[in-house]
């Protein structure tokens, strides 16, 4: 039988044929309209919970600034609901309407999608709507991976309900498979403009984190004998290739087609089903329903909050203000908060729970000695027992593996610097035995163990400034620290017991990202510098000198023996000379990129669309171990090659065991120490405090930032207190004091973030446990006795994995993102306040700042008054202080360098608002 396809506009309200130049009386208003209205956004977060607060939405009165979110109509608790209606035209299935909350249809005459609206129904139109789905085809939790098999089950429900023919049965599953057409462009202008959107559904789907689509069939098939209808849920969300205009996975199908002579206006029915799934509260039910009934009681519920406009003319706009109040106490009657139905998970707990009090602050002072202290340890010590439950996850192992190599490499790299600086007073032995049990003790005490402790540049120039002092003033280096160490633990009592640590309160988003980027840099600095001397050592010249490939070791270094003279005496030093080799750099160079490159690849691998979610995840999460093995491998089977490995000490003993031993006299070791020198100590000791608090403090204010959502509590008085005594008694030791590394502590907090599905993945939570940190210190201290295993691993492949963490530890820092707009066209800045709510200009302009103290910064870590570094960062609060109210206004500052990334403003901010639901 051939089946003819015929479709029929006759819709008198059809949206394709309204004039654009007579809007919907419920449309947003444009840019130069002043009727506008308050958000109600107190109902949307009790529903949301506590744990995942709404965004705050602010329309703002600057014409470029305009961000609008249907808040009530788009989020559904669990997903962000995207709803495409497709309507039968001729043989094809076309896009004629899209939801994220707010409507855009598609203008049948210019092909172009038109602004964004509230949507406006007609009341008949729900009603058929609930009338077919109580007698169509239900069907709840398919497991189905593509259209074909949800359009059979549809057409065999149908014909076992007696709603279609036998016969009719492959017409209708043909129709249903049909070709589909979507459409995707900027509205234009007569003038050939483009005209700028106040909301952009697309925006909103390809900006959402965690989205399910909903796909709505309707149009005239006249081979029916009445209409029919279909609801379908899906049992897990499923990506349909060439059903959506974009890959997101698909949650509802609802069709409904009939024969035109029938009273019903399939445009308008298909829109009334588009709006009843772009509704978070009837998404929600749908969600949960069980029967038939459940959908229709939904049904009736968003009749009851919808809002029926008599057929009279309206004269002007400010006549439909009174609506708005109105529509806020339907909206807050809605939401039922004792409803059970509306939670699942741990919402439902919630509703149970005790309302949550004000978030306490950190840094607030208590007014009583040690009382800041005091709060970290009730804090963080009633979620002790989970630290170590909760490491109880695969991505705290590849977590575990990771932060190993990156901790491991800069304490070889530091240690060997340190020999270099200090005549081996302290070097590779001393510095991983300090980073194993410093390590280890901070892991189980810390009131924030997901910070990494280590050894960092400005505390190697403070070793090489008092070396350089001592030993002009013919003091003994290694018995001036032990001094030191002692007035560093009366100086961290005394600020701790005053609860000091509440100055860096006034370290905001300004100064913590300074010296996030100056970290991030000096590391990408640092890898592209010693690749940068392989090159130099191995040139890339015509003739190398003959290798004798019959010794053990071919590519053993040249000892040079030369004269010394001293006070007239000869003595003869040996000199080693690292001869260059072939293909030596350009190995270097490969497995360098080649293990950033893999690394990089996998963490974005598991946002990916290939293998199963839960192997991909794996296979993230293990991205960098997996890196740094391959390229082992590599290295391996290319014996021809010669590549600098790692060097590990063998056993431990002191660098230098003729200079010094494990355990250091106070009062000095070959000669007595001076007691002024005693006293004196202090100044160094102030200055070695100074380094370690900024450093430490600013680091567990990076990690510590709320968008990570860490929620067992930070220690920034606990801490300190634990890391700078552990430092001032390991100098009887004559081992390095540590401070938080900040690129290996927010390395380790990325390692540790759990990010969530979608096309746009954001952090769901930080698996705050202990065990991470404890093995990384215990398998450094381990590993001076693996060295016949650590010395097969390359170190330029180590180099690659501080590139990659050097990069990595740029995303997600404000500071950056702004300078990457200072090269992107307006159109593409994000939707954030600091970019919505600020002018253009001045946002750039506070980015140059920034930049300008980030110059001044490297400047100073390059010149011989490196060690003032700390000094030259702590300027940069009372810039901040000093530009607020000068050259930038309150609320321009509250938007560039708020604490929180999602800037939430009083109500008294707020000079717009938007309608909340469908009228």
């Amino acid at each position: 039988m051939e089946t003819n396809f015929a479709f029929e506009e006759g819709s008198d309200m059809s949206y394709e044929d309204n004039d654009p130049a007579s809007p919907s009386p419920a449309k947003l208003t444009s840019q130069g309209q002043n009727d506008n209205f308050d958000v109600e956004e107190k109902a949307e977060e009790k529903e949301e919970g506590a744990d995942a607060p709404p965004e705050a939405i602010v329309v703002p009165s600057n014409p470029g600034a305009f961000f609008n979110v249907n808040t009530n109509a788009t989020t559904r608790g669990d997903a962000q609901a995207y709803v495409e209606l497709n309507e039968l035209q001729g043989n094809i299935w076309q896009e004629t309407s899209r939801w994220v909350g707010f409507e855009e249809n598609l203008d049948s005459n210019t092909r172009q999608w038109g602004p964004s609206h509230v949507s406006y129904l007609t009341f008949k139109s729900l009603l058929q709507v609930r009338r077919a789905i109580s007698r169509g085809a239900i069907i709840f939790d398919m497991n189905a991976s593509n259209l074909s098999a949800v359009a059979e089950k549809i057409v065999d429900d149908l014909l076992g309900k007696n709603e279609i023919r036998p016969s009719d049965r492959d017409s209708l599953l043909r129709a249903l498979l049909l070709r589909r057409s979507q459409n995707d462009g900027p509205m234009v202008t007569p003038a050939g403009d483009i005209q700028m959107q106040t909301f952009s559904v697309v925006k909103k789907r390809d900006g959402s984190d965690n989205i399910e689509a909903s796909i709505i069939l309707t149009g005239v098939l006249d081979l029916l004998q009445k209409p029919v209808m279909a609801f379908v849920r899906l049992s897990d969300t499923v990506v349909m290739e060439s059903v959506l205009e974009s890959s997101v996975p698909v949650r509802f199908i609802l069709m409904m087609v009939g024969p035109s002579q029938c009273d019903v206006n399939y445009t308008q029915t298909g829109r009334a089903m588009g709006a009843l799934m772009a509704d978070w509260v009837f998404s929600l039910e749908a969600h949960l329903a069980q029967t038939e009934k459940d959908l229709t009681h939904a049904i009736a519920d968003f009749m009851d909050c919808s809002i029926v406009i008599p057929p009279t003319e309206i004269q002007e706009k400010t006549m439909l203000e009174s609506i708005v109040d109105f529509q806020k106490k339907m909206l807050r009657d809605r939401l039922r908060p004792s409803d059970t139905r509306l939670a699942f998970g741990d919402r439902v707990a919630a509703l149970h729970a005790a309302p949550e009090g004000p978030k306490e602050d950190p840094l607030a002072r208590t007014g009583y000695p040690f009382g800041g202290m005091v709060r970290d340890i009730k804090r963080r010590y009633r979620h002790y027992l989970s630290d170590y439950t909760d490491a109880l996850n695969p991505q705290v192992l590849a977590a575990i593996i990771f932060i190993y190599f990156a901790a491991l490499s800069p304490a070889i790299t530091f240690g060997g610097l340190l020999a270099d600086k200090t005549d081996k007073m302290m070097g590779v032995s001393e510095l991983m035995v300090s980073t194993c049990v410093q390590g280890v003790i901070f892991g189980i005490i810390a009131a924030q163990p997901v910070l990494v402790i280590g050894f960092s540049g400005p505390l190697l120039l403070f070793e090489e400034a008092f070396f350089a002092f001592c030993k002009a003033q013919g003091i003994e280096y290694i018995v001036g620290r032990i001094w030191v160490g002692m007035w560093l633990i009366v100086i961290v009592i005394v600020v701790v017991a005053v609860e000091g640590s509440f100055l860096v309160r006034y370290i905001s988003r300004f100064t913590q990202e300074i010296f996030s980027i100056l970290i991030s840099l000096i590391f990408i600095y640092e890898t592209f510098s010693k690749l940068i001397k392989i090159f130099q050592t191995h040139p890339l010249i015509l003739n190398y000198d003959h290798v004798n490939d019959s010794l053990d070791d071919p590519f053993h270094p040249i000892i040079v023996l030369h004269d010394v003279v001293v006070d007239g005496n000869v003595t003869k030093h040996e000199r080693e000379i690292e001869r260059p080799y072939p293909n030596t750099a350009l190995l270097s160079m490969c497995l360098m990129f080649g293990c950033f490159s893999i690394a990089y690849f996998l963490r974005s691998f598991k946002n990916g669309t290939y293998f199963p979610g839960w192997l991909r995840r794996l296979i993230g999460d293990f991205g960098v171990p997996i890196a740094i093995f391959f390229m082992i491998a590599v290295d391996i089977s290319i014996e021809d090659a010669y590549t600098q490995k790692l060097v590990v000490p063998k056993g431990v003993e002191v660098t230098d065991p003729k200079a010094r031993g494990w355990f250091i006299n106070p009062m000095g070791e070959k000669k007595d120490f001076p007691v002024w020198m005693m006293g004196a100590c202090c100044v160094p000791g102030l200055l070695v405090f100074i380094l370690i608090f900024m450093e430490s403090q600013i680091t567990t204010l990076i990690v510590s930032k709320p968008e990570r959502k860490m929620v067992k509590g930070s220690g920034f008085h606990f801490d300190l207190l634990l890391l700078v005594t552990m430092g001032g008694i390991s100098s009887l030791f004559g081992v390095p004091w540590l401070s938080a590394a900040t690129v290996r502590s927010v390395t380790h907090a990325n390692a540790l973030t759990v990010m969530s599905k979608g096309p746009k993945p954001v952090i769901e939570k930080v698996i705050e446990q202990r065990i991470s940190g404890i093995a990384v210190a215990m398998m450094v201290g381990v590993s001076i006795f693996m060295e016949p295993i650590l010395k097969m691993i390359p170190m330029t492949a180590l180099f690659g994995i501080f590139l990659y963490m050097g990069i990595t530890s740029l995303s997600g820092v404000q500071m950056w993102d702004r300078m990457l707009l200072l090269i992107t066209p307006k159109k593409y800045h994000p939707s954030d306040a600091y970019a919505t709510r600020v002018k253009t200009m001045r946002m750039h302009i506070f980015t140059l700042i920034q930049i300008l103290c980030l110059a001044i910064l490297w400047l100073v870590k390059q010149s011989p008054f490196s060690l003032s570094l700390p000094f030259f960062l702590i300027l940069t609060v009372p810039l901040r202080m000093f530009m607020t109210g000068r050259f930038f206004t309150t609320t321009e500052m509250k938007c560039l360098d708020a604490d929180d990334a999602k800037v939430k403003f009083d109500d008294e901010d707020m000079e717009e608002g938007l309608v909340q639901a469908p009228i």
